[in-house]
């Protein structure tokens, strides 16, 4: 102990000593006021410490991004920037993500982003700046290839550099940009803006309960967004609680497909279903960075504006992790599993004799467009060595184009969206200038790439009960019965084909298919067993591996998601945590479930990609 906390004075000297020797010029990349055709990227805060800009051109350079500086004296500049060159994990060649830094007119590096191998302070040189006032400087994409810029630092010290070590740097932001978080308060938190948050807090709200809802990108959604783009599936209207799911018709596309154009997400519709309701508050763009707690209750979670910085301390007695990644609980130390259980751990007959790490992996989506014409594509060579035999010969990937099955899909997950960008480019440059017989792709382009990944699984929160295979299969039949699941068990792993070429850098999946009938999943799955003030809805509820592969699916989280809301709602009127509604109120949430949150008499839009290899039907 006493060594511990000799090292942490140590590492607070050594930190107050640098912020104290900071004096220059702090910008965030992500807080330019012209984005230009550059866009946030927030995906990976936890792992690399902030929002960053990235130039995703798919191979065509895009549009600087820009702001103005306040220089509060003249003087001779030097200048860092934070930038990481991202194919460096495949190939040791200058990286294909670089990028220039102007100051005014004046171009100062051309190569950032092109070396190294992590996120890096690198120089980018020196400029004059003869007097004090405003100076324009901008981000210049020279490659097309998702070049990416974190922080610019300006200072008259050249020695003074910003520091590359994680908690040091965290502290030096804070130091440059300080912040003091205002308090927002309400009667139920709600992170997540996919599907599951979406149908969470609106179901509350109807109810009479003042909701906040929390999401980490501009848009609503999440992986039905139009920037990543996975079609809904599942089946709504399903026994015992045949009006669940009803919401999901007034906000669900009606165009089903995985990868299509981005009106077919209808975007717009999520954003008005959500704003017409009067109880709810809305805070796009908001990423839960840290939580508060008391005991075993959560406090407060806090929030920082993706783009601005703003910091926002939000604060209620009931709250609702629907993050996918299980990132409240995990930050309130819920208790949750990641990867694949042993046999012994539930007895699932198709669980692994020992268990592992593998989950099911990340899609980065792709499509390409016929032109009029033979388009040219950069050659895109990067240590992937795609031949005639290891190419797949499609102009399209979709939910096949799966990355990072074996890796931590949290604590990697920069890594596995990378690679997936990697071998759409690698690929798509090989049919484009290394096929002989490539008549197929000559007129064809890129017609858009997802940078934001649709992740499958990750953190799984452990409730008071936890789904497996035998509930699914033996259809145990339990009091607390909620919201009905139809998905077959639907597992995902690497291709062997892809294997073949890529062993261990797999990024093409196959899937298996365990039939089950409809079944209804119990309440006691969507609340912590550990953190007594927090639900879970999405992909993140208590179920093992096996028992995710039903119950992933979009229109199945809103469903999960209707049932939170509802119990929120019980929470509110009782005074009382989602455990006590399964002790106490069960019958209570039983007559809401009946009911449903959503609007009566819609006629069911919601017969695409519905799934269910159901070997009896249940009447």
């Amino acid at each position: 102990m006493k060594n511990r906390i000799k090292y942490l004075i140590i590492l607070f000297v050594i930190c107050c000593g640098h912020l104290a020797n900071a004096t220059g010029i702090w910008v965030e990349a992500e807080s330019f006021s012209n984005k230009g055709g550059w866009s946030v990227d927030q995906q990976f805060v936890f792992e690399m410490g902030s929002p960053y800009l990235i130039a995703h051109g798919m191979g065509k350079r895009v549009a600087d991004a820009s702001t103005e500086v306040d220089f509060s004296k003249a003087g001779h500049y030097h200048v860092y920037v934070r930038c990481y060159n991202w194919t460096s994990p495949w190939s040791d060649k200058d990286g294909a993500g670089r990028f220039a830094l102007m100051v005014g007119n004046e171009c100062l590096n051309d190569k950032l982003g092109s070396t190294g191998k992590q996120w890096e302070w690198q120089y980018a040189g020196s400029i004059d700046i003869p007097a004090k006032g405003r100076e324009r400087i901008s981000l210049r994409d020279m490659t097309g290839f998702d070049g990416r810029c974190d922080a610019i630092y300006f200072t008259i010290d050249k020695d003074d550099v910003p520091p590359a070590e994680a908690d040091q740097l965290a502290a030096f932001r804070r130091k440059m940009s300080p912040s003091k978080a205002k308090v927002v308060k309400s009667e139920f938190v709600v992170v997540g803006g996919g599907v599951a948050g979406m149908c969470a807090a609106v179901a509350a709200a109807r109810l009479g309960v003042k909701v906040v809802l929390i999401n980490d990108r501009p848009l609503w959604g999440g992986c039905n967004s139009s920037e990543t783009r996975v079609h809904l599936g599942g089946h709504i209207e399903m026994p015992p609680y045949t009006n669940l799911g009803n919401m999901i018709k007034e906000f669900g596309p009606l165009r089903g497909g995985n990868a299509q154009p981005a009106d077919n997400y209808e975007d717009e519709k999520k954003r008005a279903f959500l704003e017409a309701e009067p109880n709810l508050s809305l805070y796009p763009s908001y990423k839960v960075y840290a939580v508060e707690k008391s005991g075993t209750k959560i406090k407060a979670v806090y929030a920082k504006h993706i783009e601005t910085g703003e910091e926002l301390k939000f604060v209620a007695p009931i709250y609702s992790d629907c993050t996918g990644d299980g990132t409240v609980g995990y930050l309130a130390g819920a208790d949750y599993a990641m990867g694949r259980e042993g046999r012994d751990v539930y007895n699932e007959p198709s669980a692994p004799e020992v268990g592992d790490k593998l989950t099911m992996g990340s899609s980065v989506q792709w499509y390409s467009v016929a032109q009029s014409q033979p388009s040219e594509f950069p050659l895109f060579e990067y240590g992937l060595n795609f031949n005639t035999e290891s190419c797949q010969r499609v102009t399209m990937g979709e939910w096949t184009w799966e990355t990072g099955m074996n890796r931590d899909q949290c604590k990697e997950f920069e890594y596995i969206r990378d690679y997936g960008l990697m071998v759409v480019y690698s690929n798509w440059s090989y049919l484009k200038n290394r096929l002989a017989d490539n008549e197929k792709y000559r007129n064809r382009e890129l017609g858009w790439v997802a940078y934001i990944a649709g992740k499958r699984e990750s953190r799984r929160l452990l409730g008071d009960h936890v789904l497996t295979e035998n509930d699914l299969v033996n259809e145990v039949a339990y009091p607390d019965a909620s919201f009905t699941t139809t998905w077959s068990i639907d597992l995902h792993y690497p291709d062997p084909k892809n294997t073949k070429y890529f062993p261990g850098g797999e990024f093409k999946s196959i899937c298996t298919h365990g039939a089950t009938n409809p079944y209804a999943v119990p309440y006691r799955c969507l609340y912590s067993r550990n953190i007594s003030n927090m639900f879970m809805a999405g992909r993140d509820i208590s179920v093992s591996h096996i028992g995710l592969g039903t119950v992933r699916v979009m229109r199945t989280c809103g469903m999960m998601g209707e049932v939170v809301g509802m119990a929120a709602s019980l929470c509110q009127q009782h005074k009382a945590l989602p455990r006590d509604i399964y002790n106490s109120h069960l019958d209570e949430l039983k007559g809401l479930m009946q009911q449903g949150a959503g609007k009566q008499g819609l006629a069911n839009n919601q017969l695409y990609n519905l799934g269910g290899h159901w070997p009896t039907f249940r009447k």
